[in-house]
């Protein structure tokens, strides 16, 4: 049975245009750039400055816990001191759906929320931020309800449990292909009805301007939306990159070999193993009593295991499309690359850092395998290696760009890869996903991160790269631990910048919750 059902590439990238009216004939007039902004707090030329990241959130409070609230309370203490939240997607959990805002996102971070002292009278799509908070879509804030689903498991929690799934916050609408997030985040011109009141709108937001024209100028406390899926902003001479990776992590599909078919066979022999698992514990589900604690924790731990399985299924389908080439989202990898280049050519920028969901390198159990963890890192590698083409010694043998900020695996790691042979080479890695939905445990094969490289005879399998640090689900049963994360970056002045991370957390253990900071650590 499939929970969750996600909208083709195409349809993504068309429906968000739709929303920001892409190049719509008043915004070319003005010569604005739909993918800039300018973060005007009066304190953007500063070489010194802090930030916050945090990912995978959008969980309700469970059984009298609520972890991600946890976590905020964490960022409240640092709140003074940072300019600005970047978040790594999967704003909202299962499906993105709005009617999961108030509960799941704007109750936790009310103190960064105007009016936030009477949270519970904020619209979703009306939320202004004293602290910015700079998104990036995840998987989930895109995913949709099938909708038989939508039908029967929106209504009451009988009709859920009729059909076996137990405390899972699905919802009536789903993400609408995006839609929920678009409201919340993104300055959604779609909804304005005129082009008198469009024109209007433009020449009160998009006042900035950026080495490419007029560009939205994002006002703490005043008007915080963010231009498009994907966008930049430079703040203390840093250029952030903030990316859609749901439109480029497609894997390859199979090819049509031998060897090519004996996958498909493995692929779909698993599928068959995890769905009946599936049912296996579903069949579980079905036997416990969520108001009794014990009963509660279990069936917490198993609704865990059913996120992976959907997780899986997911990427198994994705592995098995029959479409011949892989829906690729060209227009904006050519942007970042013409970027890039752009911004190494600028002398006032010292630093590059770039942020999306899907995580090129990861030791978390359930990403390191998935094929579209594969596909980004390609994308990825290629782009930059078609960057340093461009700029050859001009890089001074720096990396490409100084960091790179993900989540989507529910944890907290700091990962660096070492010569790879390619552009991605020594380039440090933070994912920060566990700000709130379920930690879990790090792969058994070790911190070591090995690839397979098919273009090279002899021995193609080396080391890519190194997990130094990772916070994650560990311990079993009484002596179960769950740390829940975000981290802390202060930015130091100087060319190349030097980052200090400072990882936060949150952890429970029993029914106690510990927060503390583990020493900060220099990139």
């Amino acid at each position: 049975m499939n929970l969750i059902s996600e909208p083709p590439i195409p349809v993504k990238i068309q429906k968000m245009k739709q929303r920001v009216r892409w190049m719509h004939p008043s915004i070319m007039q003005r010569g604005i750039d739909q993918t800039s902004m300018v973060l005007d707090d009066g304190k953007e030329d500063s070489p010194e400055f802090s930030f916050m990241v945090i990912g995978d959130t959008g969980t309700k409070s469970r059984y009298g816990q609520h972890p991600q609230r946890q976590v905020a309370e964490q960022m409240l203490a640092h709140g003074d001191g940072c300019r600005f939240v970047l978040h790594t997607g999967d704003v909202i959990y299962v499906v993105g759906s709005q009617e999961y805002y108030p509960q799941n996102f704007i109750e936790p971070y009310r103190e960064f929320i105007v009016g936030g002292d009477n949270h519970n009278s904020i619209p979703y799509d009306r939320m202004v931020f004293n602290l910015p908070f700079l998104p990036v879509l995840g998987n989930h804030d895109y995913y949709d309800v099938p909708l038989m689903y939508r039908l029967l498991t929106g209504p009451t929690s009988s009709l859920r449990r009729l059909l076996r799934y137990k405390d899972i916050e699905i919802g009536w609408h789903g993400s609408n292909q995006g839609d929920a997030y678009a409201r919340a985040f993104l300055d959604y011109m779609g909804a304005i009805a005129s082009n008198q009141e469009l024109e209007h709108h433009l020449d009160q937001h998009y006042t900035a301007k950026s080495d490419t024209g007029r560009c939205l100028r994002y006002q703490p406390g005043k008007f915080t939306r963010v231009p498009n899926r994907y966008y930049t902003f430079r703040y203390g001479g840093i250029d952030f990159f903030a990316l859609d990776s749901n439109t480029f992590n497609t894997p390859s599909p199979l090819p049509t070999t031998q060897a090519g078919e004996s996958n498909r066979r493995q692929l779909q022999q698993h599928r068959q193993e995890i769905e009946q698992e599936e049912l296996q514990i579903l069949a579980i589900c079905d036997r416990l009593n969520p108001d009794i604690p014990s009963e509660a924790e279990q069936l917490d731990e198993l609704s865990a295991k059913l996120d992976q399985i959907n997780e899986v299924k997911i990427d198994i389908e994705k592995q098995l499309s029959p479409q011949k080439t892989p829906d690729i989202d060209f227009e904006q990898l050519d942007w970042l690359r013409n970027r890039l280049i752009e911004s190494w050519h600028t002398s006032e920028v010292r630093g590059r850092v770039i942020f999306f969901h899907h995580p090129p390198y990861v030791t978390e159990a359930t990403k390191w395998h998935q094929a579209q963890t594969l596909a980004v890192r390609h994308r990825l590698r290629s782009l930059f290696e078609a960057v340093a083409q461009t700029l050859g010694s001009q890089t001074k043998e720096r990396p490409i760009v100084d960091l790179i900020l993900n989540g989507h695996a529910h944890c907290l790691e700091h990962i660096r890869t070492v010569d790879t042979g390619y552009a991605d080479s020594h380039i440090n890695c933070i994912i920060s996903g566990g700000s709130g939905h379920r930690p879990r445990r790090q792969r058994q094969e070790g911190p070591e991160l090995m690839e397979t490289f098919t273009n090279i005879a002899g021995s193609p399998t080396r080391k890519v790269a190194d997990s130094l640090l990772y916070v994650g689900r560990n311990g079993y049963a009484s002596q179960r631990r769950l740390p829940y994360s975000c981290v802390r970056i202060d930015v130091q002045q100087g060319t190349p910048p030097k980052f200090i991370v400072r990882p936060l957390i949150a952890e429970r253990f029993g029914e106690q919750w510990d927060k503390r900071q583990l020493a900060p650590f220099v990139i």
